[in-house]
């Protein structure tokens, strides 16, 4: 390999927690290489398909205490909310009983929210931020995010939950129907209590945007490689480069932001760390005849309904499944059949119907993996951010540059640590 070059970094995935990462790194004066074997923003990532919610309330781990009594409806129906893929269960046996403990006690649930928090009580400003300097303005829109409840007594069955919300400081409303119908007119009648987060947003075309911010930093000098790492060079504990389908590559650091496919490297780099699928599904009717101003969540059905450039989306359910196992589009159609008891105006149409399936990495505690690797100081990560991997990427390019400067993080990054699941030192 060529000689070192001392400002060069080297991201691996080109989703949007890589490209934020980058687009904070060459603020600070690095050269940076981006690494990604498919097309930014296209529909093999997680970043093109998700529900858009930029959302200071997403603090809330899906583990909860009492959820290990639900552990046989996981198994046995493929079509609720949170299943798990029966034929997988001895391979993600491990991750899903450390899924469990992460949430057994609410002082655990308590303190992964506020863990949570630190990624996103400014999501929305910063990504309104980004958007205007990449020139993606209208992309990202400021117009609040709605939770829709059947009735009061629905919402205070969930009141731990908005508790500790509101605990975290995410500024929220109480909506009666009538302020629910303004917010969401097309909205069924049967919804008549809501929360309102003003201070929430969303992203008009999550694929889009990712393309248009590669795009953008590809002018301002980025490489962008389309390329498939193979491993990483490393030597007497310290990182030489990567090694590449399309050639070697020499690197002064490498930030590891692949997504599912991060894994790995990480074992390469001496971290063997829970990282499992958890794949969600979308359907988008490009015809709708419904418009949400105000994104809503029907709570009854945890999914996220948002008018993007595509049309209609649903987007939402938990399938804990091996990254290549087939879809259950069985899914989607839950999605479509929920579309429709929410917005009377959708039913007993024929529609112009997208589906899509993509993996959300996720870590068993619901924190994503954001530090130094055991076994190579020059091997940061920045992956398994699950559910909030669109909202969280920022804040986490802001811990990622603080690390590779050599400063102490203006964030606490302890909670991110690999260190917190007694990663073996050295590579493996």
């Amino acid at each position: 390999m060529s000689n070192l070059h001392s400002k060069h970094i080297a991201v691996i995935g080109a989703g949007i927690v890589g490209l934020c990462v980058a687009e904070r790194l060459m603020a600070e004066g690095h050269r940076v290489t981006l690494i990604e074997p498919g097309v930014p923003g296209g529909e093999q990532a997680a970043s093109y398909g998700n529900g858009a919610f930029i959302s200071p309330a997403s603090v809330i781990p899906m583990s909860a205490p009492g959820l290990w009594r639900q552990v046989p409806k996981m198994l046995l129906d493929p079509t609720g909310a949170l299943s798990v893929r029966l034929r997988d269960l001895p391979r993600l046996l491990p991750w899903l009983l450390a899924f469990l403990r992460a949430g057994n006690r609410p002082g655990k649930v308590a303190r992964i929210a506020h863990d949570l928090n630190v990624l996103l009580k400014d999501a929305p400003a910063r990504h309104a931020d980004l958007a205007a300097r990449s020139g993606q303005t209208a992309l990202i829109r400021q117009s609040g995010l709605l939770y829709a409840f059947r009735d009061r007594a629905a919402w205070q069955a969930e009141r731990r939950s908005w508790d500790l919300r509101a605990d975290c400081g995410v500024v929220m409303e109480q909506c009666d129907a009538a302020r629910l119908r303004d917010l969401a007119p097309d909205l069924a009648p049967e919804y008549g209590f809501g929360i309102l987060i003003s201070e929430g947003a969303h992203c008009a075309d999550p694929g889009g945007y990712v393309a248009g911010l590669a795009r953008h930093l590809v002018a301002a000098g980025a490489a962008l490689r389309q390329d498939r790492v193979l491993g990483l060079d490393l030597a007497a504990g310290r990182l030489r480069g990567l090694r590449c389908e399309g050639g070697d590559l020499s690197c002064y650091r490498v930030v590891i932001a692949a997504g599912i496919a991060s894994a790995p490297f990480a074992r390469e780099a001496g971290d063997r760390l829970p990282l499992a699928a958890e794949r969600g599904y979308h359907v988008e009717i490009a015809d709708a005849p419904v418009r949400l101003d105000v994104p809503v969540m029907p709570q009854d059905g945890k999914m996220a309904n948002v008018t993007t450039r595509g049309g209609l989306r649903a987007a939402g359910q938990v399938e804990i499944a091996a990254p290549d196992a087939p879809p259950n589009w069985a899914r989607a159609d839950v999605l479509l059949a929920h579309l429709e008891r929410s917005y009377p105006a959708l039913r007993g149409r024929a529609h112009d119907l997208r589906r899509w399936m993509g993996c959300r990495p996720s870590m068993p505690d619901g924190r994503p993996v954001i530090g130094r690797a055991s076994g190579c100081a020059d091997v940061i990560y920045a992956f398994g951010h699950g559910h909030i991997g669109l909202a969280s990427a920022p804040a986490t390019a802001e811990i990622v540059a603080d690390l590779i400067a050599g400063r102490m993080p203006r964030r606490e990054a302890l909670p991110f640590s690999p260190a917190r699941f007694g990663a073996p030192r050295g590579p493996t």
